[in-house]
């Protein structure tokens, strides 16, 4: 790699370091069992986003971001100071809900996620330090440490959001694992494989050209199959276990209807690409991916 490749890379390089920390395991696990132990309830998926299909807290972290944005930028003009010191304490509001829903999503992930996820939580803690501190001495009537305590929670704030892109862009943190499924699978019936091969309630791993597909054969004659790498983090499905009329990914709990797809329950916010299945004349069974 050539000196200019490696200095426009140094960022990323640097970010990418941060995954290797393995010295924080240790913390995260504290962390991580201490968060599980909360008793939120169904409250948990409203935090995961469940209901909205996708994590909540990129959209819960426009309003520190955005009142601590706007207290900046009034910071800079004259008379305005009252106005951002409102500013200063809606963001701090706000930054709980989003805080709230980032540690109940960072429980589910995986070390190297983790691990990122920490240094993430780091400066957005010092963000909030600075602007509690800054709404303090706003209150005292000394406005000038109270801009500068501001501007410096706005650094940490920004600090905050690169790393919160890194962990959800480059490490995948939070997207739909199974996305590509529809791209990557003719939409034509495939066999896979003799009905004698699937015993009765126990999900089979079958492949559909490059995707893994799982298969449950139903006591009441019933077929169902759906893609096998869970959404929230590629957990294999068909090493989970049936309950009711749901498969649980074995990794981190999320379960999905075995008919459809959907999911009925967190960690995954997005349902899983679902396949029709039939009888062939031969004995085999057919699956074609469904239509949406």
């Amino acid at each position: 790699m050539s000196e200019s490749r490696a200095k426009t890379n140094m960022l990323p390089n640097m970010l990418d370091a941060v995954e290797d920390q393995e010295w924080l395991d240790g913390l995260a696990t504290t962390l991580r069992m201490a968060i599980r132990a909360v008793p939120l309830g169904g409250g948990r998926d409203v935090l995961r986003g469940l209901w909205l299909g996708h994590p909540v807290h990129p959209a819960l972290v426009q309003v520190p971001i955005g009142a601590w944005t706007a207290a900046g930028i009034l910071d800079l003009l004259p008379g305005e100071s009252r106005a951002a010191r409102r500013l200063v304490a809606v963001g701090l509001l706000g930054a709980a809900p989003a805080a709230a829903a980032g540690w109940v999503d960072w429980a589910d992930q995986p070390p190297r996620q983790a691990r990122t996820g920490l240094f993430h939580a780091a400066a957005n803690l010092v963000a909030v330090a600075a602007y509690a501190g800054s709404l303090a001495a706003r209150c005292k009537g000394r406005s000038g440490l109270g801009r500068v305590l501001g501007f410096g929670g706005m650094a940490a704030a920004t600090t905050g959001g690169v790393v919160g892109g890194h962990l959800a862009y480059r490490q995948a943190a939070g997207v739909n694992h199974a996305a590509a499924v529809p791209l990557l699978v003719e939409p034509v019936w495939h066999d896979v494989g003799s009905a004698d091969e699937f015993p009765v309630d126990e999900p089979v791993r079958r492949m559909v050209g490059e995707v893994p597909i799982l298969v449950v054969r139903k006591t009441n004659g019933q077929w169902h199959a759906l893609a096998d790498r869970c959404s929230h983090m590629g957990g294999p499905l068909h090493a989970g276990k049936i309950v009711a009329d749901c498969i649980e990914c074995p990794w981190h709990g999320s379960q999905f209807q075995l008919a459809d797809g959907e999911n009925v329950h967190g960690p995954a916010t997005a349902p899983q690409p679902c396949f029709e299945c039939r009888p062939s004349p031969n004995g085999h069974v057919e699956v074609r991916l469904a239509k949406n």
